[in-house]
């Protein structure tokens, strides 16, 4: 199971999704403060669903299709989390000092890209087994 890089790929997904959101801010208020993603509900579930779902994605190492699967899904969650970030900062007045953006809203677009390296390491252990089969 941990052999595999696919693991590796999820493990730093989880990672990425689940800890460093909470060190780094995806903007900044009138007064200059960091705003953190475990202060906004809905952030913050979208942050913890698509580590709960990397998480479960490594365990489900047997069944290969359900893990890819798993993984689609957590892209997409990943990018309706980029959609809203988008979304907010597309909102925010620029003559105001509240559109600083921050480091953070990169958070979904590396665990995308991790997530897309997981997938394609899953599909290629999936062919491989396929063309073993095909041996025996």
């Amino acid at each position: 199971m941990l052999q595999r890089i696919q693991t590796i790929y999820l493990l730093l997904a989880a990672g990425v999704s689940g800890a460093v959101c909470l060190f780094l801010p995806y903007g900044l208020n009138k007064q200059g403060d960091g705003l953190y993603a475990y202060t906004e509900p809905t952030i913050f579930g979208f942050y913890i669903a698509s580590a709960c779902l990397s998480l479960v994605a490594i365990f489900l190492f047997k069944n290969r299709k359900l893990q890819f699967v798993l993984g689609r899904i957590n892209i997409l969650l990943n990018f309706i989390l980029l959609g809203v970030f988008v979304y907010w900062s597309l909102t925010v007045s620029g003559e105001t000092i509240v559109s600083e953006k921050g480091i953070g809203m990169l958070i979904p677009i590396i665990s995308i890209v991790l997530l897309v390296m997981a997938n394609r390491a899953i599909k290629r252990d999936e062919d491989l087994v396929k063309s073993v089969d095909r041996l025996r």
